[in-house]
C-alpha cells in the first residue's frame, strides 16, 4: 500500500518515506502492472495528448476536442509537450512508468516512426490523429490529404488561374507530401505547367509563410493564386501581400488548409479546407479509449483507420484573376 501511495503521488506518505520507495523502484526498475490496476477496480483511464505542433491554432482545436470526449469517456487527459526529435521517448518511458494507458499523437509526432516503434516494444497503445498515411498495425482518424488538395487546385484552376504558387508543409510530415501530390497532380490534370518558381517550401509556421510568399511574389512573374498548405501560412501570404499593397483577392487570391480559428479571424477571411480537427481529436480519443477498455476484459482489438469528410470553405479571399479589379474599376469610374 505504501509503494502504491508514492506511484500515485498521495500525500500522505512521509518524505523519508518517499525517498526509500524512490530509491527501490529505481534500483529494481520496477514499472507499475497494468494488468493489476485493472483488476484493482481502476476505471479510470489514464490518457497522454503528446504534441509538439507549431501552430496555435490546430492545438487549440485539438485541445477542445481531447478536453470535451474525456469527460464522456471517463478518461483522465495528461497532455504534455515533446521536443520534436529530441526528448519524446524519454517522456513516452517516463508516462508508461507513471501508469499511462494509452497516447494521442496528433502531428507531427503522428509520423515519427522511431517514437511507434518505441511504443509497440514498450506494450503502449497510441492513436495517430492526422497522419498522412498509416501503417496497417497503426490506429489511425484522418482525412484524405491528397483528394483534399486536389480538391482545392482544381477550385482555384476554375476561378481561372493558371500560375498558382504552392507553400510545402513540413517535410517531416507525410500530409505535407500528400498536400504536395494534390496540388501537382491537379495541375498536371489542367494541362498547367509547375516552374520551380512556383512552389516554395515551408513549415507549417507563420514565419515560414512570410518568408514563401514573400520569394513567390518576387518572381519576375509572380503568381495570382497562392495555395498554402496550412492557415498560419496562408494568413501570412496574406499579410506580404498587404505589405506590398496587393488587394486579396482582388490582386491575389490565397487559401488555406484547415480550417482553423486564424482563417475566420484575420481579414479578408480565408477560404480554405475545413479538416475537422476538433472531431478528429474527439473521435481519436474515444476510440482508444474503446480499445483500452477492450483489452482490459480481455478481448482482442482490431487496429482501426478512420477517415473524416473535408470540405472547401468560401470566404472573402479567392476571385478570378483580373475580373474582380476590373469590375471594382468599372464601379470607380461609374460612381
Amino acid at each position: 500500500m505504501t509503494v502504491s501511495r508514492v506511484i500515485n503521488k498521495e500525500a500522505s506518505v512521509r518524505e523519508d518515506t518517499r525517498k526509500t520507495v524512490l530509491a527501490a523502484i529505481e534500483q529494481l526498475n520496477y514499472s507499475p502492472n497494468r494488468a493489476a490496476r485493472s483488476l484493482a477496480g481502476a476505471s479510470q483511464l489514464r490518457i497522454a495528448l503528446l504534441y509538439t505542433n507549431p501552430s496555435a491554432s490546430y492545438l487549440s482545436e485539438f485541445l477542445t476536442g481531447c478536453l470535451e470526449e474525456a469527460s464522456h469517456s471517463d478518461v483522465h487527459l495528461v497532455v504534455e509537450r515533446c521536443t520534436f526529435g529530441e526528448d519524446e521517448q524519454e517522456v513516452v518511458r517516463r508516462l508508461m512508468r507513471g501508469g499511462i494507458d494509452g497516447f494521442m499523437l496528433p502531428p507531427p509526432l503522428c509520423d515519427e516512426r522511431p517514437l511507434l516503434d518505441l511504443l509497440h516494444e514498450l506494450g503502449g497503445r497510441a492513436i495517430l490523429v492526422g497522419p498522412g498515411t498509416a501503417d496497417p498495425d497503426d490506429w489511425a482518424v484522418m482525412i484524405d490529404e491528397y483528394q483534399a488538395a486536389y480538391d482545392m487546385t482544381s477550385h482555384i484552376i476554375a476561378l481561372g488561374h493558371k500560375r498558382i504558387g504552392f507553400i510545402i508543409g513540413n517535410p517531416h510530415q507525410t500530409a505535407s507530401g500528400k498536400r504536395l501530390s494534390g496540388y501537382l497532380d491537379a495541375m498536371a490534370a489542367a494541362g498547367l505547367d509547375v516552374p520551380d518558381s512556383l512552389v516554395r517550401q515551408g513549415l507549417f509556421t507563420y514565419r515560414s509563410g512570410i518568408d514563401a510568399a514573400m520569394y513567390l511574389l518576387d518572381q519576375p512573374d509572380p503568381p495570382t493564386a497562392i495555395f498554402a498548405s496550412n492557415d498560419d501560412m496562408a494568413a501570412a501570404a496574406i499579410a506580404v501581400a498587404q505589405r506590398r499593397h496587393l488587394d486579396v483577392p482582388l490582386d491575389l487570391t490565397v487559401c488555406g488548409f484547415d480550417d482553423t480559428p486564424i482563417a475566420s479571424t484575420i481579414w479578408p477571411e480565408l477560404t480554405t479546407i475545413r479538416q475537422p480537427i476538433h472531431e478528429m481529436a474527439s473521435r481519436a480519443l474515444a476510440l482508444l479509449a474503446t480499445q483500452l477498455r477492450t483489452e482490459r476484459s480481455g478481448k482482442a482489438s482490431e487496429p482501426v483507420h478512420l477517415k473524416l469528410d473535408y470540405s472547401i470553405v468560401r470566404r472573402q479571399s479567392d476571385s478570378s484573376p483580373g475580373l474582380a479589379r476590373k469590375v471594382w474599376n468599372a464601379s470607380r469610374q461609374n460612381g
